[in-house]
């Protein structure tokens, strides 16, 4: 299951240096995704929808992996003092699922 920021966010910033797939953007923010741009109104590669938002920071599930084959805990969740990075019931997979999207990650990134 990916993660996801709620709107109690208070724009910290914390959470967005401890993601290691670089899964965490600022509220308006455009993301990347194997070289290409995404940003309001865009559908992931994956068929996400309604995930951005221009006023917190936010999670592209495409991208979140909980940390798996990184940490033991997602690291969001770990930083934010207000709680508000949870598990995104739009977006259940297993650990399996995860860690094979960790891998598609890499192959990208490398």
């Amino acid at each position: 299951m990916a993660i996801k920021i709620t709107d109690e966010c208070i724009n910290c910033g914390a959470c967005e240096p401890e993601c290691p797939n670089n899964a965490i953007y600022e509220g308006g923010s455009q993301w990347e995704l194997d070289g290409k741009m995404f940003g309001e109104g865009d559908t992931s590669p994956a068929g996400a929808t309604g995930f951005f938002s221009n006023d917190f920071f936010y999670v592209v599930p495409d991208k979140c992996t909980e940390c798996k084959g990184f940490h033991d805990e997602p690291q969001c969740q770990d930083v934010c003092p207000v709680d508000c990075c949870i598990p995104d019931p739009d977006h259940v997979e297993d650990e399996t699922v995860l860690l094979a999207k960790k891998e598609a990650l890499d192959a990208i990134r490398n």
